[in-house]
């Protein structure tokens, strides 16, 4: 009996040395399960790596880890990306994009009329009001639905990630606005699936921030608020955070609100310089398009220097030089109400949940447009305190489904997964 015990002891002893050794030497296992970020201006896909726990936000186009979420249909076939952003101006019709707006959600024939004006490719309804893009290439016209464009920008994730990690890549975990409905999550799924990818989880981008921060790490009941500004949109969440597990107590956001207007206010600003010095307006669509890459480096710039430069040839005004020094406290004017916009939200939230603003734990800030220095300053003067910025704001929700992704695959040291308590919170809408 005793040399039984012996025997399985040493059993034990040598599967614990094994993994021991196993862990310390040898290489850890790939990835098994990918994360996607598909977001309305920029998307991107990360992996989390077993035993050393790094995040890795995988590059995907030209060292860039996040490749605007547009599309582009032309007779020569698709590009996505900054290739899609590129071609543009010269083929505004057929190149698509803000596809998250459209997914999975039905509109009425005055909400699309109103929605047109704001596109330059063609919209139309399908009989259940589901909005579908019409494109001609090679003189044919074609209907695309929103998520067979999201499936183009998933794909090209997906290959990111198989060339990244050199083994195939077949599961995905997916973000999605916490006040999508089942219809928008079900057809964000279909964009993945559409692409090759069986998505096992989908859970919603506050959290996924949260998951990101560490937060479901903490002892106790944490009051978390989440500020997402992105190009394009402004959401704002209030969550209880407990452990594992994440409640939703309130959502407000503007739909219309992000860095894409901040870039327009500057060149707005530029092209009216330029009619001022050269006695004509900029209509050139190759110029205009040139000026707005421009300003959208000199608003990146301007995060860290307080000042930057605009330089550019304008050959539809026979090569004229337009050169200006745009500082921060310029760009900051410019934007000033837009800025102050974003605090809107927050009252909402703080309201509807009966909160004060000294009893929220941790301010999350989420989206590329929250490393803008004004609206930093704005939100730690409005609580009184410095919002948590420890992670690239960018990449905060494509590392937290990273994270998820790399629990629901098994890859330790990870143990604990979020856990969305249901909630029938509605998003309060601030124009």
């Amino acid at each position: 009996m005793s040399s039984t015990f012996v025997f399985l002891g040493g059993a034990v002893l040598a599967l614990l040395l094994a993994g021991y050794f196993g862990q310390k030497y040898m290489p850890p296992p790939k990835p098994k399960i990918i994360g996607i970020d598909l977001g309305t201006t920029y998307s991107c896909v990360g992996v989390y790596h077993a035993v050393t726990g790094v995040i890795d936000v995988l590059e995907v186009e030209d060292r860039h880890r996040c490749i605007p979420s547009v599309v582009a249909f032309s007779d020569d076939g698709i590009v996505v990306g900054y290739k899609a952003v590129a071609q543009a101006e010269h083929n505004h019709q057929n190149t698509l994009y803000d596809a998250k707006r459209f997914i999975g959600k039905k509109f009425d024939a005055a909400e699309l009329a109103e929605t047109q004006k704001q596109y330059a490719f063609k919209l139309e309804a399908d009989e259940h009001g589901m909005i579908r893009y019409v494109v001609t290439v090679n003189k044919t016209e074609r209907r695309v639905t929103p998520e067979e464009v999201g499936s183009v920008i998933v794909g090209t994730l997906r290959s990111a990630a198989e060339r990244n990690l050199t083994v195939p890549v077949k599961k995905v975990v997916m973000s999605v606005p916490a006040e999508f409905d089942d219809a928008q999550r079900n057809y964000t799924k279909k964009a993945a699936s559409i692409a090759g990818l069986e998505v096992l989880r989908v859970i919603n981008e506050p959290t996924a921030a949260a998951l990101a921060y560490g937060l479901h790490k903490k002892t106790g009941l944490q009051n978390v608020l989440v500020v997402d500004l992105g190009g394009g949109t402004l959401d704002v969440s209030l969550l209880n955070v407990q452990g594992g597990m994440f409640l939703t107590q309130a959502m407000a956001g503007n739909n219309h609100l992000g860095g894409q207007d901040f870039n327009q206010r500057l060149l707005k600003h530029m092209t009216g310089l330029v009619k001022e010095r050269f006695g004509q307006p900029l209509t050139d669509k190759a110029d205009t398009q040139a000026l707005r890459l421009q300003v959208e480096e000199a608003k990146l710039n301007l995060t860290h220097h307080l000042e930057t430069h605009i330089s550019l040839n304008l050959h539809s005004l026979g090569g004229k030089l337009l050169r200006e020094s745009i500082s921060r406290s310029l760009f900051e004017d410019l934007n000033y109400d837009l800025f102050k916009k974003a605090l809107q939200p927050i009252d909402k939230v703080l309201q509807a949940t009966e909160l004060s603003r000294d009893e929220v734990d941790e301010i999350v800030l989420v989206g590329g447009s929250t490393r803008i220095p004004k609206v930093r300053e704005l939100i730690r003067d409005y609580f009184g305190k410095k919002p948590n910025t420890a992670i690239d704001p960018e990449l905060a929700v494509v590392s937290g489904v990273s994270i998820q992704a790399g629990i629901i695959g098994g890859m330790w040291p990870l143990t604990v997964s979020a856990v969305e308590l249901p909630t029938r919170v509605r998003k309060i809408h601030v124009h």
